[in-house]
């Protein structure tokens, strides 16, 4: 088998076989096919497509190119949550903790494997290391353990993991392939698949600061993350959310952990985030049988938030991964930047969107995210939004904070071009 034959086909429009895509996905993963071969091949499925045959063979062919992680020994349903990409999404620290101690007495257990961000999205990875002393990758028995005595845990991917996915990843961050729904698809079941839960909510974002643009592509996305997790027997539920402007107030890592710990300690109880979260939080319970209904499930919600275990659920994991609980107690224990830069209103009006997009790269260039993957971040960097589509606003009033090492880094005019009034 040549790859020179397996290029030659789908850019054709033929489909690969099965074989095919399993010798294309060990040697991604070995390091025997050349980068520029399956860069070439990424492309030519990003021109023709895949099939469901084809994308179910793909996602299967990067799951069984690493390890496969055993959860059997940890009782009960093991739910995950996984979203597709956005600007300000913290919703794993708020979710694991308050799905596991709801799911506690129901033999319901949270285990996540999260990942590291790139370009304008965030990633949960990150969040979490911004917490001074916090280890991110556990090894298989710590996991196991944390899941076990907490009822949550959160992990790094290891690199032993979908080795095939990883690599392939960084090809199409490189050479503009990622926008591919069955190459989408296969990266994220085939890294759920391997991790071992039994259900999986999916949050598939849907707007300008997501992959899908548009509603009808991140309806298409969904319908193929569903039908290829029910294809290998794990329950799958799929929500569309918006992603037009940033969730919550905070976009950049330590700034993203005060408002998840907020949260979990009962403010913002109308912000867009909360309720995104909460209703995350729901469909897990639901799902992974620990409410009847989304109505009861929500009441569980309120609960764990009110009486404070949601709360000292995170603390727990943090402290279990040798992080420092009191810096949620203590917001100045967290990483602070050297500089906060105030950007004012250009003028009067009612705002009618805030780009996602455009405050994503603006917090990525602050330091907040990576351009590449070996960029160093800066934990303390960020963007604090005051105001939210909608609101009324004046000349001169602030609009967002941006922090930084350097207010020279601050350009107020291209955080601007992300801002719209109605009468633009």
């Amino acid at each position: 088998m040549r790859m020179y034959d397996l290029i030659y086909a789908k850019k054709s429009g033929q489909a690969l076989s099965f074989d095919a895509i399993d010798y294309w996905a060990k040697g991604v993963a070995d390091g025997s096919i050349p980068d520029e071969q399956s860069a070439a091949l990424l492309m030519a499925i990003c021109w023709q497509g895949m099939n469901t045959e084809e994308t179910i063979a793909l996602t299967l062919a990067m799951r069984d190119s690493g390890r496969i992680v055993d959860l059997s020994d940890v009782p009960g349903t093991k739910i995950d949550k996984h979203s597709t990409g956005g600007v300000g999404d913290k919703t794993t620290l708020v979710i694991g903790p308050v799905a596991a101690c709801c799911g506690k007495d129901a033999g319901l257990s949270c285990a996540m494997f999260s990942g590291h961000g790139l370009g304008h999205t965030g990633g949960t990875v990150d969040k979490l290391a911004s917490i001074p002393g916090m280890r991110t990758e556990l090894s298989e028995t710590e996991f196991l353990e944390c899941l076990k005595s907490i009822g949550f845990a959160n992990s790094a991917q290891t690199r032993d993991i979908c080795p095939a996915d990883r690599k392939l990843y960084a090809l199409r961050d490189i050479s503009a392939t990622v926008e591919s729904i069955p190459l989408i698809t296969a990266s994220i079941m085939s890294k759920k698949l391997a991790c071992g839960a039994d259900a999986l909510v999916l949050d598939v974002k849907s707007g300008s600061g997501a992959f899908m643009k548009n509603q009808t592509d991140a309806q298409k996305l969904a319908d193929s993350l569903v039908a290829v997790g029910k294809a290998h027997g794990m329950k799958v539920k799929a929500l569309i959310t918006p992603m037009d402007e940033p969730l919550g107030w905070a976009i950049g890592n330590a700034l993203e952990v005060m408002e998840s710990v907020e949260i979990l300690n009962g403010r913002h109880a109308d912000s867009d985030l909360t309720k995104l979260c909460f209703r995350l939080a729901a469909e897990m319970l639901v799902l992974g049988g620990a409410a009847t209904d989304t109505d009861v499930a929500r009441k569980m919600v309120s609960s764990a938030i009110e009486s404070g275990r949601a709360f000292e659920t995170l603390k727990k994991f943090v402290s279990f991964c040798d992080g420092d609980a009191e810096a949620l107690n203590d917001p100045r224990r967290l990483p602070q930047a050297r500089e906060q830069v105030t950007i004012a209103s250009p003028q009067s009006g009612t705002l009618k969107s805030i780009d996602s997009r455009v405050l994503g790269v603006f917090a990525m260039n602050l330091g907040a995210g990576r351009k590449k993957q070996s960029d160093a971040l800066d934990p303390g960097a960020g963007i604090r939004l005051h105001v939210k589509a909608g609101d009324r606003v004046e000349r001169g009033q602030t609009l967002f904070t941006a922090y930084c090492r350097d207010k020279s880094m601050v350009m107020a005019k291209e955080i601007l071009m992300g801002v719209k009034f109605e009468d633009d």
